[in-house]
């Protein structure tokens, strides 16, 4: 849990608001608001060094831990919702569990609590394009 207070702390150091997050083994998602904006190469960079040193300290390799990072802004609400789904869902995608409540490591709790079980349904629903959805990272 070390990496998620790192992420959340990182991100308030900044000045920007960490809305969601899903974090799996070789990659994370991460969805943040800034009205600045132009910091996020830094903030990434900070996160991928500590949070790499965090992980070597556990699992020894001179390899790095993180390679690359890129960033997206969403067009509308409607290109955002599709984006939040696919984040939220990525650890089923991936195989890391059948029932998003079930994966610790990501915003998901805390996304149903806040907007309720009937939103979530629907915001899922609403925007299913998420299951079809092919980001770079999947090529890895």
């Amino acid at each position: 849990m070390q990496l998620i207070v790192l992420l959340q702390q990182t991100f308030t150091e900044f000045c920007w608001m960490l809305e969601q997050w899903v974090v799996l083994n070789n990659h994370d998602h991460l969805m943040a608001i800034s009205h600045k904006g132009t910091d996020l190469p830094k903030i990434i960079a900070r996160l991928h060094y500590q949070s790499g040193q965090l992980i070597r300290k556990v699992y020894p390799s001179d390899l790095p831990v993180w390679w690359n990072y890129w960033d997206y802004c969403p067009r509308d609400e409607k290109d955002y919702f599709i984006r939040l789904n696919y984040l939220l869902n990525n650890p089923v995608k991936h195989g890391y569990t059948k029932n998003l409540a079930d994966y610790p490591f990501s915003s998901f709790d805390q996304h149903i609590e806040k907007v309720g079980r009937e939103s979530l349904l629907r915001q899922f629903s609403n925007n299913n394009q998420y299951q079809s959805l092919i980001l770079t990272e999947d090529k890895f």
